[in-house]
């Protein structure tokens, strides 16, 4: 083999390695940290559109309601937090506000 070939494969094979352990990482999923609803009443949409903000309204979620979500590695939206709600075991949004009770449950 020659010295290009041999450049070749050895970078090729840190480039296999390298993809392998990024799509790891990817893939690896943020369990979300127990919260409740804080406000009397808050709204749990489907979905965030950043033109025109939050779409589908799945629900009224009452005061007390469990949900997750986790500061610093799920999103939050011009203030509409991803959220998990833990009865149904469904993901949407809801104003960062009303989330509290952190670890409470």
């Amino acid at each position: 083999m020659t010295k290009i070939r041999k450049t070749f494969a050895v970078l090729a094979g840190a480039a296999a390695v390298f993809a392998l352990q990024q799509s790891a990482a990817i893939a690896d999923p943020v369990t979300p940290d127990h919260a409740v609803i804080t406000c009397d009443s808050a709204s749990f949409y489907a979905n965030y559109d950043s033109a025109g903000g939050p779409t589908g309204l799945k629900r009224t979620l009452p005061k007390g309601d469990k949900v997750g979500h986790t500061r610093g590695a799920h999103p939050v939206y011009n203030g509409w937090a991803a959220t998990f709600d833990f009865g149904p075991n469904d993901w949407g949004y809801v104003r960062v506000e009303c989330l509290g009770g952190w670890g409470s449950w």
